[in-house]
């Protein structure tokens, strides 16, 4: 029970943190979830709303694998789904921080600022980074085939996503960005 417990905490936190920024940038007028809808190419908007999708799964199967799932995993796996876990929570909620009102759900159609500070200076997709590691913390805490199934999906769209999103930034913001890619990793480290 202590397990689940723990999974739930994680969870609540890590989409407390979305969900609140979401709010205040609400407040501030800003238009957060671009995901999916706009001017935007058929392959941009095709893999948006595969990736939406593959999300909301893997969150309601973890969810379900955190409520149902009552075979006996190995203890220390548990323990490192939680510090994953933790870690996840960590990375997400500073990538949200540090963007501060730039953060969007999906690519933007106005311009943003380009973030390269705080958490960014260690990976220059934190925010992906936070809801991958929270799709293996769970898995590692509730395995089981299906929630496997799920998360590798909704990881590999997120990857896609990426994909897209470094094209647009480059776009954007040109040599600023590749300069910028160049020092930092996608996921996680420096050059």
């Amino acid at each position: 029970m202590i397990y689940q417990i723990i999974a739930i905490f994680i969870l609540l936190t890590f989409y407390t943190f979305y969900f609140a920024k979401i709010i205040i940038q609400k407040k501030h007028s800003i238009k957060t979830n671009q995901m999916g809808i706009g001017n935007k190419p058929a392959k941009v908007l095709i893999i948006e709303r595969i990736m939406s999708v593959a999300t909301v799964l893997t969150c309601v199967g973890g969810v379900g694998s955190i409520l149902f799932v009552k075979r006996f995993i190995i203890t220390e796996l548990r323990i490192a789904g939680i510090i994953i876990g933790v870690f996840a929570v960590i990375c997400f909620a500073l990538a949200t921080i540090t963007m501060k009102s730039s953060w969007r759900v999906g690519i933007p159609e106005e311009k943003t600022s380009l973030i390269t500070k705080g958490i960014y200076q260690c990976s220059r997709n934190p925010a992906f980074l936070g809801f991958d590691l929270l799709y293996l913390s769970i898995c590692l805490m509730f395995f089981n085939i299906p929630l496997v199934l799920i998360s590798a999906w909704a990881a590999v769209m997120l990857h896609l996503q990426i994909l897209q999103e470094e094209e647009h930034m480059h776009n954007m913001f040109g040599k600023e960005y590749d300069e910028y890619k160049k020092g930092t990793l996608r996921y996680l480290g420096r050059r």
